[in-house]
């Protein structure tokens, strides 16, 4: 019974794990992206609730979760056009019109679901799981990590598909030169507003896929506020990952186990105050914080506006 036991709270802890982490890893991917090109996408909670919110509206009501990933991703990305167009076009505050994009979305989502669903508060269906033969059967691990729904792999591809982007593709250098030295890049003839509009508006579309995979796959619901900070931890898993998406994925694993934490310990019959454990992953982001943050390497033209030139 022990090593059933244990087995049983290890397979819940990295179950947990990877459920909560792949939204944060969505979001840390896209805010790396943004970052890279020199935008500071401060509002990214706000394209992950609206996500969130279009992704399980339109799974709802027509029964299809690949409509409402796709849904989702495009309200991430409504958002994501409103703030490449005040920041990037227009110059104004990124942490500005970011912060008032968040409030905003917070808003309006929570508005839209008190008419809609607040008498009824409906949920959707579970999603089905793709099983990996022979991996899937793996004690511990197995169910965890290979009977999972397909977006999960999709998501993870995501990460060695932008790691390529970034070192082997001239998008990719196109990228690190309008965060480092966007006045180069104008010269070489790419056009450096371009390269952050569509940096911004991938952004929004990870985010709001991130969103829409918390309301579908993690809670099955959506609840006013749901996103509670994911976005602002995807920011700091950005800053801290220094250009490598790998690195976006373990740390988003590891904040998804705090969150997990909660159900691991339920299961292991461990009385702690909830209030407890849901202050780990804030708390873990705090201690990374203090240990690695002087080492974080950020883009030197991060957050400022470029205007063709001007040196």
């Amino acid at each position: 019974m022990s090593a059933l036991f244990t087995e049983a709270f290890l397979t819940a802890l990295i179950l947990g794990a990877v459920t909560a982490g792949i939204p944060l890893m969505l979001a840390g991917l896209g805010e790396q992206i943004s970052e890279k090109a020199g935008v500071l996408n401060i509002g990214i909670e706000g394209m992950m609730l609206i996500g969130a919110y279009t992704g399980f509206l339109v799974a709802y009501f027509t029964g299809s979760i690949w409509l409402g990933f796709f849904s989702g991703s495009l309200g991430g990305m409504a958002v994501a056009s409103l703030m490449a167009l005040f920041c990037v076009r227009l110059g104004l505050s990124q942490i500005v019109i970011g912060i008032a994009l968040t409030l905003g979305a917070e808003g309006l989502t929570a508005l839209l679901h008190h008419f809609q669903f607040s008498q009824s508060y409906p949920r959707l269906e579970a999603v089905e799981s793709l099983a990996i033969p022979g991996l899937s059967a793996l004690p511990v691990i197995g169910p965890a990590l290979f009977d999972r729904p397909p977006i999960i792999y999709l998501a993870i591809a995501a990460v060695a598909v932008t790691a390529w982007v970034f070192r082997s593709t001239n998008l990719g250098l196109a990228l690190q030169a309008a965060g480092d030295k966007p006045a180069a890049l104008d010269a070489a003839g790419v056009d450096v507003i371009a390269v952050r509009t569509g940096a911004v508006l991938t952004t929004g579309l990870l985010a709001g896929l991130g969103g829409a995979f918390m309301a579908e796959v993690g809670a099955g619901i959506f609840v006013p506020f749901m996103t509670n900070g994911a976005g602002f931890i995807g920011i700091v898993l950005a800053m801290l990952a220094r250009g490598r998406p790998l690195w976006v994925l373990l740390g988003a694993l590891l904040f998804g186990a705090c969150l997990s934490a909660t159900t691991a310990l339920q299961v292991a019959g461990v009385d702690i105050p909830t209030d407890v454990i849901q202050m780990l992953p804030f708390a873990a982001v705090l201690a990374i914080l203090v240990v690695f943050g002087r080492r974080a390497s950020l883009p030197p033209a991060l957050g400022s506006h470029y205007v063709r030139g001007a040196r």
